[in-house]
């Protein structure tokens, strides 16, 4: 209150001043929302003013109305499946002046049903559904389908938003030729690619999908108004679904599994490869022309070369140790092919000195 008692003196200066810009005065005018914290009342619930009914001109709105004498801007409607083309259209009317208190007029069912059709909800679903809406104001129950003089003058109503389209029904080329002549009609643009009959035309085209979420959910054949035999196609499709479903798993699975096996396919292959390079590098400097293994032959060919070479450093057979007696186990030791016939200087036990040699 303190802050808001600050902006009027401020712009009470500014106008006296001549300092202040129509379009400052404008953006800095509160408005009144009294659903920002709770749903909006019913106006039958409500006490009348008692106040004469004396209408707001468009310049005067236009211009800014004290914050104790709102705009009444009224906006009429069925609003069956609320959705955001509705809340958007009730943005705009909100937004048509500085100052605007919204009042929204939602058509009973018998009115509903008698010029546009069937809904979706009922009026008192519709009903709650609008007050809840951050830009209403106000919910007058039992709307009129065509405004009244009366009607008008009982609401106050100083406005009426709705899209400029015209709105045959009811007999007439458009319910609102005589809001506009009288100069209180404020239009508003519809929201495009958004509407309850788009909605309920997706719900029929999907009907059997819809269908089979809500038996799914646990709703009967009869809660649904389906058939016995539509109920069990219904549930061979979704165990046909679910099937297809599996076999795309396992497909992804698969993909997924071959996937890993080619990168460690490939992992082994280049592991392979370094550790074919590695030995066959390993192998050439071993066995290869300038390899270790040929100059190891090289060294030993001189060796051998030199050995050769130089008698006087060969041994002598004096030098040489005696070569050990092999004697096969097989001989006895009179009988054995490589010992000599015994001589006549034999020893005393019969063996020769060869022998014992």
């Amino acid at each position: 209150e303190t802050h808001s008692s600050e902006l009027n003196r401020k712009r009470k200066r500014q106008e006296l001043n001549g300092q202040m810009k129509e379009a400052d005065r404008i953006r800095k005018a509160q408005r009144k929302t009294l659903s920002a914290r709770e749903p909006a009342p019913f106006s039958d619930e409500l006490e009348a003013a008692g106040l004469p009914y004396d209408r707001v001109r468009l310049e005067e709105a236009q211009r800014g109305t004290p914050e104790d004498g709102p705009v009444r801007v009224y906006a009429d409607g069925i609003f069956d499946m609320f959705h955001s083309g509705h809340a958007r259209a009730l943005m705009q009317a909100k937004c048509l002046f500085p100052n605007t208190y919204l009042i929204v007029g939602v058509c009973s069912d018998d009115l509903t049903h008698t010029f546009k059709g069937f809904t979706v909800m009922d009026e008192n679903e519709r009903y709650d559904a609008v007050s809840h809406c951050r830009y209403v104001d106000e919910v007058v129950r039992n709307a009129p389908w065509t405004l009244t003089p009366e009607f008008l003058a009982e609401h106050r109503i100083d406005f009426v938003a709705h899209d400029d389209i015209p709105y045959i029904s009811a007999g007439s080329d458009d319910v609102y030729r005589h809001i506009k002549e009288a100069g209180m009609f404020a239009p508003t643009q519809r929201t495009e690619g958004i509407s309850t009959s788009d909605i309920i035309t997706r719900i029929v085209r999907d009907y059997d999908v819809y269908v089979r979420r809500n038996l799914q959910r646990g709703y009967t054949a009869k809660e649904l108004n389906v058939s016995f035999i539509n109920e069990k196609k219904y549930h061979l499709q979704e165990r046909v679904d679910m099937v297809k479903q599996k076999v795309r798993d396992v497909e992804e699975k698969s993909k997924e599994f071959v996937q890993k096996v080619e990168e460690k396919g490939i992992d082994l292959i280049q592991k392979w490869e370094e550790k074919s390079r590695e030995f066959i590098g390993n192998f050439l400097e071993m066995f290869g022309p300038d390899g270790a293994l040929k100059h190891m032959l090289k060294e030993g060919k001189g060796r051998m070369l030199q050995a050769i070479s130089s008698p006087s450093s060969s041994p002598t057979r004096e030098d040489r140790s005696p070569s050990p007696t092999f004697r096969l186990p097989f001989f006895s030791r009179t009988s054995s092919p490589f010992t000599s016939p015994p001589s006549h200087h034999s020893s005393t036990n019969g063996i020769s000195q060869d022998e014992e040699d």
